[in-house]
């Protein structure tokens, strides 16, 4: 008995559009070590909105140089990280390039763990609740405590358009 071949992923050839990638680069500064949210309450990140650890710098790591090309190579990484991330869990719904975008851009801000139910959302085809989802993801631990980060506010509505 033959058994069934196994569905082609839809979104396999896709990747982050220069205009999507400029865009999401145009949204992290570059810069060397640094506490996100400000102040010594936020998370250790560096170059273009790479988290290191929860939790703030340390001193040493403050004062650790970083090249451009440090930077432009973590970004690089983090960025096929996150559109790998989205083939792997969006396998049945066929994305637009603006979709696949804006869930790239999610997923390397979040996190594939912190994204994973939005993407699982959006598999199933439910696009309404996963917009709605994302704009929801507007808080941060900061200090042990949840905060709105206001800067995520804008950002989770363009992220969260395409599905609407």
């Amino acid at each position: 008995m033959a058994t069934a071949p196994s569905p082609v992923n839809p979104n396999t050839s896709l990747s982050m559009s220069a205009a999507a990638r400029r865009r999401l680069r145009s949204r992290e500064r570059v810069r060397g070590y640094y506490n996100d949210m400000g102040g010594n309450r936020g998370n250790c990140t560096y170059g273009i909105g790479i988290l290191v650890h929860r939790g703030p710098c340390t001193a040493a790591e403050l004062r650790r140089p970083l090249t451009t090309a440090q930077v432009e190579i973590s970004f690089a990484a983090a960025l096929r990280e996150a559109e790998r991330a989205v083939k792997r869990k969006v396998t049945r719904q066929a994305l637009t390039q603006e979709q696949f975008d804006a869930l790239v851009s999610y997923t390397f801000n979040t996190g594939a763990n912190g994204a994973a139910s939005t993407l699982a959302l959006v598999d199933h085809g439910r696009l309404q609740e996963a917009a709605d989802n994302m704009s929801r993801n507007i808080r941060t631990n900061v200090g042990g405590q949840r905060v709105v980060a206001r800067g995520l506010i804008q950002r989770r509505q363009e992220e969260s358009a395409p599905f609407r």
